[in-house]
């Protein structure tokens, strides 16, 4: 298997503390990650239902348990994208990703240099986690937190650190760096999944003025733009040891076009690229991506109808006397007051598909929201549910 990867790769890896027999496991992730359980939010959802109560899955069922936008793309998105499609004989039809690049540097007050579109968040998730731990080079991350990255690094030998949250839910960065001074990765997914909190900007700044020069800081924001938290894109404008993560499959309601991007200085980025099979972008979701970042008020809009009907669902939650974690995001811990598993296979007899649990959290399970027609089903059969 070595043999197939290049030889700057292998002299990079063994340098990093990896041996050869790490080889085979690490082409897995660069080569076939699609294929693995813990690729993407979508992989571990299947994973954690295998042979559970998802198993059946009425046709009528509410889906809530995916962190899916139900509102879809936006109208310029369908447009950009079916307008292209008579066009797809060709890889790239004229310039699309550099179009695409030029609209998010412009939106972020970056240079296009610092723009590496990806087809989602979970494969530069990936090869940043191939980069930049190793055997010698920890990542730390929080507890509970998005499991993608601390699967990859165990899966190729690397060590992962996991710090409990704070009692606010935020990310304790005075022990995440506690944990391993000489760590190569920290990884902060802002707002955290699962439990939909902010960690506070002056926190994440601590760290990156804290942590050690040669590590890194990841800072996923897939669900950023459901909150009024201060993105990253600052950071990386000022050259700083950061990688920002973004993607189209939450708010602009774009999951299935698979389009996502790193935010990083050029050095940092190239250090990443090795580590996959390459980059095969979906032109549909190249110009559907671009026409939704040039949607004007187009995220703001979405925040506040999710944020109402979010707010609806917790108030019910709240007169019902039902625990929950207070987010900031499309999803939310409920408390089950029982294994989350057994609520959620109750729920399916309901016709109603929520999410899935954390081992930190064996009583809580996530719930998406949906609509508020689909939200009120679920009210409905989460009354009759908790009895």
């Amino acid at each position: 298997m070595s043999q197939v990867m290049d030889q700057k790769v292998q002299e990079n890896l063994l340098a990093r503390g990896f041996s050869r027999r790490h080889f085979s496991r690490i082409l897995s992730v660069m080569g076939g990650a699609a294929a693995l359980p813990f690729y993407n939010e979508a992989a571990l959802a299947q994973t954690a239902a295998s042979g559970g109560p998802y198993s059946e899955i009425p046709t009528d069922v509410v889906r809530i348990n995916g962190n899916e936008n139900p509102l879809g793309p936006c109208p310029e998105a369908v447009e950009a994208a079916s307008k292209i499609v008579k066009y797809l004989n060709r890889y790239q039809p004229t310039n699309e990703l550099d179009q695409f690049k030029v609209a998010v540097a412009e939106s972020e007050g970056l240079k296009t240099e610092n723009v590496a579109p990806f087809p989602g968040s979970s494969d530069p998730l990936h090869r940043i986690t191939l980069a930049f731990t190793s055997p010698t080079r920890s990542l730390v991350m929080c507890e509970p937190g998005y499991e993608a990255a601390s699967r990859a690094a165990n899966f190729i030998g690397a060590k992962v650190n996991r710090i409990p949250l704070k009692a606010d839910y935020s990310h304790d960065v005075k022990a995440m760096l506690a944990a391993d001074p000489k760590a190569g990765l920290f990884y902060i997914c802002n707002p955290n999944n699962p439990s939909g909190t902010v960690t506070p900007k002056a926190d994440i700044e601590w760290l990156l003025m804290n942590k050690p020069k040669d590590s890194v800081l990841l800072l996923d924001e897939a669900y950023i733009h459901f909150s009024t938290a201060e993105m990253g894109s600052p950071w990386v404008a000022q050259g700083r040891d950061v990688i920002v993560l973004r993607t189209f499959s939450k708010a602009y309601g774009m999951a299935g076009l698979r389009v996502g991007m790193a935010l990083g200085r050029p050095d940092l980025l190239a250090k990443m690229m090795p580590f996959g099979a390459g980059q095969s972008l979906p032109m549909t979701g190249i110009v559907a991506a671009t026409a939704s970042i040039k949607a004007e008020g187009l995220v703001p809009a979405r925040r506040a109808a999710n944020a109402k009907t979010r707010e609806a669902v917790f108030n019910f939650l709240e007169q019902k006397k039902y625990s929950y974690i207070p987010s900031t995001t499309n999803f939310f811990m409920l408390e089950a007051n029982r294994p989350g598993k057994e609520m959620a296979a109750a729920m399916v007899k309901e016709k109603i598909l929520i999410g899935r649990t954390w081992p930190a959290w064996p009583t809580k399970v996530r719930v998406t929201i949906g609509s508020p027609e689909e939200m009120k089903r679920f009210q409905m059969a989460l009354t009759k549910v908790m009895g």
